[in-house]
Formats: C-alpha cells, sequence, structure tokens
C-alpha cells in the first residue's frame, strides 16, 4: 500500500485559522454573557423543574451554532454539493482536534455540527426531503435528534418495535424512543422504525419527522452521568409523515442508521486528540505548579510516570485515528453498504479512542489529587465524558465484536 498522507492540508490550516479567530472573537463574549447570567455553564449547566438544560444555555449554544454556519465553519463534514466543506476524514481530524482543544468544554464546541446537526446521511434524502430538513439543518435554523434506542433496545436495533406502516401514500410511526441525546429541543428527530417485520436487516426504514407532527411528544428526561439535560424520551403515537420524508430506501434503515452511528465514531479521533492533549497540557502544569515536601510533585518518579502513559496513550490513539481516516477516505466512510475493511478501520478508532481516553482521563485526574475531585471541575467532567463514551454509539464489546467478525469473515 503506498504511504498515506495524514498531515494537514491548506485549507485545513487556513480553517483553523478561522476557527481560531471565530472562538475569540464570536464566542467568548457570548461565553463571558452566559457565565453572568447565574445558568450554569456550557458543560455544568442549570437545570430546570423537569431536569432538562436550562434554556438559556441551551440558546447560547443555538446562537454559537448560527453564527458558526453564516460563517461557513458549522459543517466542513458534509458534501459541498449540499453547502458544506466537502472535507475527507483525514482533514475533519486535524479540525475536530483543533477545536476540541482549544474549545475545551465551552461553548466553543458548538462551532461544529455535532449529533443535532446535518448527518452524511442525510443526502440520501431526496430533493423534496432536503430543502425541508437539510437546508435549514445546514444553516443551524433547526436542530435534530437521531431516534434510533429505545428504553429496551440499544444495539440490538433489529429487535426495535417501534413501526411504520403504510397509509396511502404516507407512513404512520408509532413506538417508544429513549436515551435520545436532544429530545427536550429537537426540531426534527431522524427515526428508525420497522417497516417489513422479519425481514432481517432489511426490516427497518428511517425517515425525518417534525417534532411539531400531531401525535410527536416530548417524554421525560433520564439524568445521566453527564448531568446535562439532553437525554430523554421520544413518543410518536400514529405520526403521519410522507414518502419524502423518507431516508434512503425502504429496508436500508439498518445500514442509514449505522452509518449516522458510525459518522460519531469516526469523530472519536478528533475528540479524543484535542481533549487528551488538553488534559495532558493541564497535568503537566499541575505537576509543575504543585508541590509536596518543599519540591514540585513533577519531581515524584509516580507522577512522571503517569505523565508518560497519559502522552503514550493520546500520542498513539492520535495516530491510529489519523492512519484510520486516511485508510477510510480511500474506502469510502459514509458508503452504504460499507466496504468490510471500512467497518473495522472505524471500530477500531472507537474502541482505541475510547479505552485510551479514560485512561487519560483517570491520570489526569489522579495529578491533580484532590483538586480533581471537584464536582464540574475540567478534570472531574472529563472523566465522566470519558466514562460515557464507552458506551453510546455502540459499547466497547460492540466494537471488539465488529472488528472480530472481520478479521475471522
Amino acid at each position: 500500500m503506498p504511504a498515506l498522507d495524514v498531515s494537514p492540508s491548506a485549507r485545513v490550516s487556513e480553517l483553523i485559522e478561522r476557527y481560531d479567530d471565530f472562538l475569540a472573537d464570536e464566542v467568548a463574549p457570548l461565553q463571558v454573557k452566559l457565565a453572568e447570567q447565574g445558568v450554569g455553564t456550557a458543560w455544568a449547566p442549570a437545570l430546570d423543574e423537569h431536569g432538562r438544560m436550562h434554556r438559556t444555555v441551551w440558546e447560547a449554544r443555538r446562537e454559537v451554532q448560527r453564527r458558526s454556519a453564516a460563517a461557513g465553519l458549522y459543517a466542513p463534514h458534509m458534501a459541498s454539493e449540499v453547502g458544506g466543506g466537502g472535507l475527507s476524514r483525514v482533514e475533519m481530524m486535524h479540525v475536530e482536534e483543533f477545536v476540541y482543544r482549544k474549545a475545551g468544554l465551552g461553548l466553543g464546541l458548538a462551532a461544529l455540527a455535532w449529533t443535532e446537526g446535518p448527518s452524511p446521511i442525510l443526502i440520501h434524502l431526496n430533493a423534496t426531503g432536503r430543502a425541508r430538513f437539510l437546508v435549514p439543518l445546514m444553516a443551524a435554523e433547526t436542530s435534530c435528534a437521531f431516534a434510533n434506542t429505545e428504553p429496551a433496545v440499544g444495539s440490538d436495533v433489529l429487535s426495535m418495535s417501534t413501526r411504520a406502516e403504510r397509509d396511502g401514500e404516507d407512513w404512520l410511526i408509532s413506538g417508544h424512543k429513549g436515551w435520545i441525546t436532544n429530545a427536550h429541543y429537537c426540531d426534527v428527530a431522524a427515526v428508525v422504525a420497522v417497516t417489513e417485520p422479519g425481514a432481517g436487516s432489511k426490516s427497518l426504514t428511517m425517515f425525518m419527522v417534525d417534532a411539531n407532527s400531531p401525535g410527536f411528544r416530548r417524554g421525560v428526561d433520564y439524568p445521566t452521568a453527564l448531568d446535562d439535560g439532553l437525554t430523554g424520551e421520544l413518543l410518536l403515537d400514529r405520526v403521519r409523515v410522507t414518502d419524502d420524508q423518507r431516508i434512503g430506501e425502504v429496508g436500508q434503515g439498518l445500514a442509514m442508521a449505522l452509518s449516522w452511528i458510525n459518522w460519531r465514531r469516526m469523530c472519536r479521533g478528533g475528540m479524543c486528540a484535542g481533549w487528551g492533549r488538553l488534559l495532558a497540557d493541564r497535568a503537566i502544569r499541575r505537576a509543575k505548579a504543585r508541590r509536596s515536601g518543599g519540591s514540585p510533585i513533577a519531581a515524584l518518579q509516580a507522577v512522571q510516570h503517569m505523565l508518560a502513559d497519559i502522552d503514550a496513550d493520546v500520542y498513539a490513539a492520535r495516530a491510529t485515528s489519523l492512519l484510520a481516516q486516511a485508510e477510510l477516505d480511500e474506502l469510502g466512510p459514509y458508503a452504504v453498504p460499507l466496504h468490510p475493511d471500512a467497518v473495522r478501520l472505524i471500530s477500531l478508532i472507537a474502541l482505541v479512542n475510547d479505552e485510551a481516553f479514560f485512561r487519560v482521563a483517570d491520570r489526569a485526574l489522579q495529578v491533580h489529587g484532590a483538586s480533581g475531585l471537584a464536582r464540574n471541575s475540567i478534570e472531574e467532567k472529563m472523566f465522566r465524558l470519558a466514562r460515557n463514551l464507552k458506551i453510546p454509539a455502540g459499547t466497547v464489546e460492540i466494537q471488539r465484536n465488529a472488528i472480530a467478525r472481520t478479521l475471522l469473515r
């Protein structure tokens, strides 16, 4: 195999400069304004009486998204034909790494479309569907929720009970979705439903559903370790959707859902590289500044070993991710169906980063000692984030299963 180029491209270097300016000029003042309102922060928001993220914090995030979209920075991962930046996965990893390291846990993370923004699979909407759903998502005028999981069904998606039945030219969707990010505030939801029971991998179809549709209801908040008030349930009672709201073909719902999930798995590379280096930088500064027995704790071999292990994990996970992203660019990261080798590479990115970042967050907190345990300190929140990452978008066990299947096929 010829050598793969994983260095930042010229357009990535130019983009990073623009993100740097955007975070300083647009986001920083909004973050100061948010801090003055007594509603918490982007990473530790106050919660309302229903346990949901305080709407003021949510609106601050939405304002960053809208400004980022207006500046042409919100969706560089999307194809240029739909108004995105058309960046490769290697290029996106460099961008994501910069933004996550620079923004930390602040409002700046909203500068990049996350799961509530436009997913690459929405290119599979027809022209009418794109105009209705994708265009406003690209402009950050609306936000989305990925409604796949159910209260009793996680990775075993073929066991879901949500149904979409034909009614003339339309569909009627009924079901109960749980553990849904952005359930409380989404304008639209990408809902996966059974359209042909018993058809195995062809039994599911995905639809874009307007949250204002009759029969669409938001359920309770699901408190999680992240304590951000953004996870909850969605209930659908004979919600009518047109066939123009279908994503992909009938029976392609499993492939569409996996493509959405795989997008988030691939983003682990830049996320964990950026946050990992941020934690490493903070741990090094702490080790130099904190004194014990008259000397900086950086002089202690035990602390030196923790710093070395942090650096090794960040470096190894980043290198693995960049190489895997480069190989994915050759294979097609969003192809439907995916090349079998792409399945393995995506799971490798998720597994290596989820495991390594958890060790990094654990050791970084340890270096900070008691102050690292302070509720909602950077280290304490990152530790909870790191533990959380090992479950959503497919558990680390599911990633191992996928890798093993590819190796043994």
